[in-house]
């Protein structure tokens, strides 16, 4: 599919309306919901203070410390999963890899359980986090030290980090059926879940989030080259094991921020980018912020059909996602065959 050249009018035409998408989905992420907050409620309560006397009103309780954070949470979580996604598309030159088939967000997950049934997750603010880092870049340096011997296909990297993801949910059932109770309630996480957001966790994500996205943005050049082949980037002039390191860190380093407090939430990585390639163009300039905030909105809806669809009963986000994504995965597998 062919695309215009990247000018400065689209790239603020395309990002000034994916800006918007994402307001109207974090408005209906605020409204959406068991107790009722209609849209003047939900802006008069958002800048009150706790000493004030309005704040004693429910809604207010409701906005602040249920609705509020779970939508913050999604729009990070969402950004995130589909910024790692698009940056381990161009490493692996192909669009079948994100953070879940890849099997990073199965690593996370291990580290964050394993720090979570051992207490170590209590005993700092930033122990879950890192625990779910070592996780993923174990996976990480597994599938990049697969590729390293030699000529490696890409979809041998692919199947690769299919394999141990499946390894990893074998560790992760047994962690959840051998273990203590308060792991086998994560299984629930595991699947994908934003129920227990907080204010805290938000803030946790907020700096490691943001500042990756804005190094992806800034390696984004470096990247248009990468997917022209590691060779004809190094001919170009560019630092590919360096640039190809860093990337891998980074994109290990959001997915495992992410994963620490959401879940494995599935396939995000994968459609997101996806999509946004194909209506947007190839170039990461555009293609990375616009995945960002594609995926906040996309997280965000999902998660409102997540805990409307079967009201008052809730689903995990993650099995929206995946209903949702599976059918993506199939199409893109059998256009590339």
């Amino acid at each position: 599919m062919a695309h215009d050249h990247l000018t400065p009018a689209k790239y603020l035409r395309v990002i000034a309306l994916l800006t918007l998408l994402l307001g109207f989905s974090a408005a209906l992420g605020l409204r959406v919901g068991a107790y009722d907050l209609d849209f003047p409620g939900i802006l008069r309560f958002l800048f009150l203070s706790p000493d004030d006397a309005a704040a004693a009103d429910p809604a207010y309780t409701v906005l602040h410390d249920v609705r509020l954070p779970r939508m913050l949470l999604a729009l990070l979580v969402g950004g995130g999963l589909s910024l790692a996604g698009a940056i381990f598309q161009v490493l692996l030159r192909n669009v079948l890899a994100d953070p879940y088939i890849l099997g990073v967000s199965g690593g996370a997950s291990v580290g964050a359980l394993i720090a979570i049934a051992t207490g170590i997750s209590g005993m700092a603010l930033f122990a879950q986090p890192l625990a779910a880092f070592v996780g993923a870049a174990i996976v990480v340096i597994t599938v990049y030290g697969l590729g390293a011997r030699g000529r490696v296909q890409d979809n041998t990297l692919l199947l690769s980090g299919v394999m141990i993801g499946a390894f990893l949910s074998a560790i992760i059932l047994a962690l959840v059926s051998t273990l203590d109770r308060p792991v086998r309630s994560a299984l629930y996480w595991l699947i994908g879940y934003l129920g227990n957001a907080t204010m805290v966790e938000v803030l946790i994500l907020l700096p490691i989030v943001l500042p990756l996205g804005v190094l992806a943005l800034f390696l984004a050049g470096r990247m248009n080259v990468l997917a022209l082949g590691s060779a004809a980037a190094g001919h170009l002039g560019v630092p590919t094991r360096g640039t190809t390191l860093l990337l891998y860190a980074t994109a290990s380093m959001i997915t495992a921020a992410v994963v620490s407090f959401s879940g494995a939430i599935g396939f995000v990585g994968l459609i997101i980018p996806h999509v946004c390639r194909r209506l947007f163009g190839p170039d990461h300039r555009l293609l990375l912020p616009a995945s960002f905030l594609t995926g906040a909105s996309f997280l965000i809806i999902s998660d409102i059909v997540a805990r409307s669809l079967l009201a008052p009963a809730e689903l995990p986000v993650g099995a929206v996602t995946a209903a949702l994504g599976a059918p993506v995965f199939i199409y893109i597998l059998r256009r590339k065959s």
